[in-house]
């Protein structure tokens, strides 16, 4: 809904699939809360995921042209389908954890 308000409809699908694959990771892989950060920038949407596990995520692997593989996707459609992706170590108040994002093009 955000995206439609500033216009952007065009990125919605592709920003729900992608932050849905980030978030589901870091339910999946670590113990612990997770969260999501939504930023629009001039002409950057950035979305990321928080999670409390400091470990960095696995390297994202080549997508199986045949869609035949049920797991290990999640970064791989990420790395193919934003324009920039990454992830940071965090430390705040004690607590250890990182943050993987992925930004796509405004325009």
């Amino acid at each position: 809904m955000i995206l439609t308000m500033h216009g952007l409809i065009r990125m919605v699908d592709s920003a729900e699939l992608l932050a849905a694959e980030l978030v589901s990771n870091a339910v999946r892989h670590t113990k612990g809360p997770a969260a999501l950060r939504v930023r629009l920038s001039a002409a950057v949407l950035r979305i990321g995921a928080w999670d409390a596990d400091p470990e960095p995520p696995e390297p994202p692997k080549e997508l199986d042209p045949l869609g035949e593989t049920e797991q290990g996707r999640g970064l791989a459609l990420v790395r193919a389908s934003a324009d920039l992706w990454g992830w940071q170590p965090l430390a705040r108040r004690g607590n250890r954890g990182k943050y993987v994002w992925f930004e796509l093009a405004a325009t």
